[in-house]
């Protein structure tokens, strides 16, 4: 029949054809060339913010919010009904019809809004793992930096023990001191040679550690090249806590509170039920008649006024409000602490490299050639030695803390720092 054909050319306009471009998504990308020489703090982060698993991860995340965003926009299908009266066709009456829903109280609107806070959820998710990622990078980085440091300590220190090693051994040739005193000698020496190997371990330990942000199994790169002894520019803690809403830890409790008020829209908007419009023609084979159908339906809301999804929406903005205060709270209590930890990392590192280390190393000297010659027995090099080897260790590990602290400053921020402070100066060794 003619009203057949017309109503199915009708219900074809209403269907919206998906193009590929709307279901498809971007494909992932990523390379990342570790160097076989020195590597910089620079390009590791840039490797682990290419490589990075978890950081894939977001960013698939985000993708599909982006469908989400195409679906929100949708509006609903028509549907298609044939109903057919009497089986006899001579007083048969079929009637076709089309309906189409209407939503009505801007539900549309609300899923659209609240599609575009996830998307804005899913980009601020992004931005608070590549600063996760970039502070746990830098932390690995500068451990492998510290456990390089350590290395050639303790290959200096090993030097050391041989040259008095060596001294002892001519001293009793000499008949000037016993052979115990020797012997001694030989077990500081074996003794350094056992935290050298330590040393090794512990940084064959880090550079496996750092060299899994960006996904390999086993470091390339032969060392790490960097200023252990200069740490970055730091604003003053009033700076950073007035800095810190825009970190992203606050951006995204604050656009958790947007997306619960934007569900709460929507839970809202259905209290308001929709309109569903139908027309359709109906023939009479009886009459011989065709005849127009048009109708109006609408629900009543009586008993389900969506009251209890809203209930939960409000309570749950609520509590995202809640939440918000207490990372605000944590926030700031984490970046006073590591900004006061990076504090004291610096000061003890000036103390240390003004006035301790060069002592230690004086007296160790003096020690070292007060015993060649006679004048100082082996337990006062030993001690100056312990001492020297104490005061170094301590002034690396001051180092580490103060990059451990500025890392994570920048893990809370979001951000890193420019270098410029000169203020910590490596000392000589021998």
């Amino acid at each position: 029949m003619r009203i057949y054909y017309v109503l199915t050319s009708l219900f074809m306009l209403f269907s919206v054809p998906l193009c590929a471009a709307e279901i498809s998504t971007p494909a992932l990308s990523g390379s990342a060339s570790e160097p076989s020489a020195g590597l910089s703090l620079d390009v590791a982060i840039s490797l682990a913010l290419q490589a990075n698993p978890e950081l894939a991860i977001a960013i698939s995340e985000r993708d599909a919010v982006k469908g989400m965003q195409i679906q929100a926009a949708t509006v609903p299908n028509p549907s298609l009904s044939t109903y057919i009266e009497d089986t006899r066709s001579s007083t048969r009456q079929t009637t076709i019809e089309v309906s189409q829903p209407f939503e009505l109280g801007g539900k549309r609107a609300a899923r659209v809004a609240a599609a575009d806070v996830r998307y804005a959820v899913a980009s601020t998710l992004i931005e608070l793992k590549r600063a996760e990622i970039r502070a746990a990078t830098m932390k690995a980085f500068y451990e492998v930096l510290i456990a390089q440091e350590h290395m050639a300590l303790s290959q200096s220190l090993l030097e050391l023990a041989q040259r008095v090693q060596s001294a002892a051994s001519k001293r009793v040739k000499a008949g000037k001191i016993s052979p115990v005193e020797e012997i001694k000698s030989k077990v500081a020496e074996s003794t350094v040679k056992i935290e050298l190997s330590q040393m090794a371990a512990q940084l064959a330990t880090s550079r496996i550690k750092l060299s899994g942000f960006w996904g390999a199994s086993l470091p390339r790169f032969s060392m790490v090249v960097g200023q252990l002894d200069l740490f970055p520019v730091v604003p003053q803690l009033a700076e950073l806590h007035a800095r810190q809403e825009s970190s992203p830890a606050i951006k995204l409790a604050k656009l958790e509170i947007e997306q619960r008020e934007s569900l709460v829209n929507i839970e809202d908007s259905k209290r308001t039920p929709d309109l569903t419009l139908s027309v359709g023609a109906r023939r009479n084979e009886e009459l011989g008649l065709n005849q127009a159908i048009i109708g109006l339906s609408i629900p009543i809301p009586v008993y389900d006024r969506n009251q209890g999804n809203l209930q939960e929406a409000l309570s749950r903005t609520n509590k995202a409000r809640d939440e918000l205060l207490a990372i605000r709270v944590q926030q700031g209590t984490l970046l006073s602490a590591a900004f006061e930890r990076y504090l004291v990392a610096k000061l003890e590192a000036n103390i240390l490299q003004a006035d301790i280390l060069p002592s230690a190393q004086s007296a160790y000297d003096s020690a070292v050639k007060g015993f060649e010659f006679g004048k100082f027995g082996f337990l006062d090099v030993l001690d100056a030695q312990r001492t020297l080897f104490y005061a170094r260790s301590q002034y690396l590990n001051a180092l580490l803390n103060g990059h451990l602290a500025i890392a994570d400053i920048n893990g809370i921020m979001g951000n890193a720092f420019n270098s410029g402070d000169t203020s910590i100066t490596a000392p000589h060794q021998e």
